[in-house]
């Protein structure tokens, strides 16, 4: 499988907001976004907040935040790459997490980031991570580092 292109620019994004809500103690879920539909070997081209509610182990996306992602994604005509989410602790894949994930095409790619991405930089990013694949038969699977269907652009 061709992996998802992710700009360096787009990881340190990620982090920074993962890192604002840890900060607040709050766990923060991000959507990263590229041009639909989303094909194997795509570029994430943006990294999309939605409005959510989170506190230290949990978040939720209401209504409105579903609502204003949709019309995003139908008005600037891209789709959802993935979902990355922070943890306090380690990075797994929580009952919540796989109940409540919003990407739910087979393949769509779950990233946990450890630690609300305290310490973690775009170049220490897929070493700290865990990454979720989406089955056939809806289960979240993880996938092993050497086989992460993610490449990083590390360059400016």
């Amino acid at each position: 499988m061709t992996p998802l292109r992710c700009p360096r620019q787009r990881v340190e994004e990620t982090l920074a907001l993962l890192r604002e809500a840890g900060r607040e103690g709050r766990e923060c879920v991000v959507f990263w976004l590229s041009e639909r539909p989303v094909m194997p070997g795509a570029t994430i081209r943006e990294v999309y907040r939605p409005e959510q509610h989170a506190s230290r182990d949990m978040f939720h996306i209401p209504p409105a935040g579903m609502t204003g992602l949709m019309g995003h994604l139908r008005a600037h005509k891209i789709g959802l790459a993935a979902q990355v989410h922070s943890h306090p602790g380690r990075a797994f894949h929580s009952r919540a997490d796989d109940e409540w994930a919003i990407v739910r095409h087979e393949g769509a790619l779950s990233i946990v980031v450890p630690h609300f991405a305290d310490r973690i930089d775009a170049s220490t990013f897929l070493e700290k991570v865990a990454t979720f694949r989406l089955a056939a038969d809806d289960r979240w699977i993880e996938v092993p580092r050497d086989d992460l269907p993610l490449h990083l652009e590390l360059t400016a």
